[in-house]
């Protein structure tokens, strides 16, 4: 696909100016569509307590998981990571996303794996790590804790970036906590995957509509005391 900030060659001067001109609009557009404002720095902003916090939960769980190997065989089994997935170009990875958002991969564990590289980057507000086989394995610690959840995509597209092609999802993410005060996880989010030249997804980078400790003090609140939205 062409990207959204490449150039074309014009002759003419006038016509050549202009075009420069909406070249640099699109770039700064690109940059701002890829970039994040001061303010969104601040509120998305972690305390390194709370990362530390999340990773120990995060491993306590795992401790109390299945074993590596059998992990790894439901990892092979419910990921779909199979030799019959084909990408020719950005249009066929937002095909296999959007797919993916409707089986609700974030709430179930299910997703493509054969798109990701192995060694692709993960992170959140509250976590950062490496490796498409962790983060099968993360997300399928927490599907037994959810309560009637769903994943709603808002919105997917295809972007390029200088010399970086992705796909941008919006969703809305709505689940209650099998917790005794069951509290109500209400979360608008969106995820940037960032494609290398072989358009394997390399990073998952997600960005939420409230900060992280904002999220983790909606896992202690009774949802009797909040809105259902």
């Amino acid at each position: 696909m062409a990207g959204i900030c490449g150039p074309n060659s014009i002759p003419h001067l006038h016509r050549r100016t202009t075009q420069s001109t909406l070249n640099l609009r699109r770039t700064d557009a690109g940059a701002r569509c890829c970039s994040v404002s001061p303010e969104t720095q601040n509120k998305t902003k972690t305390p390194p307590l709370l990362r530390l916090a999340v990773s120990g939960v995060t491993e306590l769980l795992r401790l109390f998981s299945p074993s590596t190997q059998d992990n790894r065989a439901d990892y092979q089994l419910n990921t779909g990571d199979t030799e019959g997935v084909s990408v020719s170009d950005v249009a066929d990875v937002l095909r296999i996303l959007k797919a993916d958002y409707e089986n609700y991969y974030f709430v179930t564990g299910n997703f493509t794996s054969a798109i990701y590289a192995e060694d692709c980057i993960f992170e959140d507000p509250t976590i950062k790590f490496r490796g498409k086989e962790l983060y099968s394995r993360n997300l399928k610690l927490l599907v037994p804790f959810f309560d009637s959840p769903s994943i709603g995509l808002q919105k997917i597209e295809k972007g390029a970036n200088m010399e970086t092609n992705f796909v941008l999802a919006t969703w809305r993410l709505r689940t209650y906590l099998k917790l005794p005060w069951r509290p109500l996880i209400s979360i608008d989010g969106s995820t940037f995957y960032e494609l290398d030249e072989k358009l394997k997804i390399v990073r998952h980078a997600e960005s939420w509509d409230v900060t992280a400790l904002e999220a983790v003090g909606q896992i202690f609140t009774p949802s009797s005391g909040r809105a259902n939205d």
